[in-house]
């Protein structure tokens, strides 16, 4: 079941003159965040990318309140927010705890698990570049598998990237979703709906980074819509446990067609040491994903 055609909204919440880097696929997906959620959102965020699209005090581009935690504290933070908005009586503004695969994964698990037993009310979102971007590239458990990184560099990453929507799907949650920076609509739509569920809500965010995944700044766009058509990201949102594809993922389900995951490997040159065997094992995990995705999915 596809979502109601919405209109997104012309003002921006970001001004020129972000600190981020050429290509850089948070910009675009913040973008869209901040147009579904509106001039009513207190963000909490940790040291990543994010803060520095933020910028440095007292000057921002960013047109909303938000508050910098320390790196495994963010969904500590988020909870805090919502507890003081509730103690002064003010319940018209949407909270958002927004960190990297690294502070959500790795680090800021602890905090983001907890809240999410409690089902304290807040939207929180991993941004996923596959890597500590910030500090230079470092392996983090969202890492794909044969990936080159910085603390990785002669032997690509051994082990699988971490199914971490499974593990927020376990704590029961009214409401998750997956998006990438390639489909800024996606974006808009999943979080005008999460802006109107109560409870914790957990959106996995795809987004692509040129210098960490060795490709040129103007294909970024490109890049994350390769992921969605090889199926290495899945555009879907999980309500009340009842899953559903959306945009690409949701054709590509019903044509029953996608591309080889090799024509999305070799375009980046973080995945230059991958051998035949394993790329071919890379498509086969890939494979076997989308088949449960598939069997779940109401088409």
């Amino acid at each position: 079941m596809s979502m109601p055609f919405v209109e997104i909204p012309d003002r921006e919440y970001i001004l020129p003159g972000t600190r981020t880097c050429a290509g850089c696929g948070l910009t675009l997906a913040y973008r869209y965040i901040l147009k579904a959620l509106g001039p009513k959102t207190i963000v909490t965020l940790p040291a990543c990318c994010l803060t520095i699209l933020h910028g440095i005090y007292p000057k921002t581009p960013v047109a909303v309140n938000a508050v910098n935690t320390a790196f495994a504290s963010t969904a500590a933070s988020a909870s805090g927010l919502v507890a003081g908005l509730k103690a002064i009586g003010q319940d018209d503004y949407v909270v958002v705890g927004m960190a990297g695969d690294g502070g959500t994964f790795d680090m800021g698990i602890q905090a983001l698990s907890g809240a999410a037993e409690r089902q304290t009310d807040f939207i929180y979102i991993c941004y996923d570049n596959e890597a500590y971007m910030n500090t230079g590239v470092q392996r983090s458990s969202a890492t794909p598998e044969g990936a080159l990184t910085t603390t990785t560099p002669v032997k690509p990453k051994q082990q699988p990237k971490k199914d971490f929507l499974a593990i927020m799907e376990a704590h029961k949650l009214a409401y998750l979703a997956t998006c990438c920076s390639a489909y800024p609509r996606d974006i808009y739509e999943k979080l005008s709906k999460a802006k109107h569920i109560k409870g914790t809500r957990f959106i996995h965010l795809y987004v692509p980074c040129p210098p960490g995944w060795e490709f040129p700044t103007n294909k970024t766009v490109e890049m994350g819509r390769m992921a969605v058509e090889t199926a290495v990201v899945v555009l879907l949102e999980i309500e009340d446990g009842k899953l559903r594809l959306t945009g690409r993922s949701l054709t590509m389900a019903r044509s029953g067609r996608k591309r080889p995951v090799d024509e999305y490997l070799r375009l980046q040159g973080r995945f230059k040491k991958m051998t035949p065997e394993q790329i071919e094992s890379f498509q086969k995990a890939v494979d076997e994903k989308w088949e449960q995705y598939l069997r779940r999915a109401e088409l």
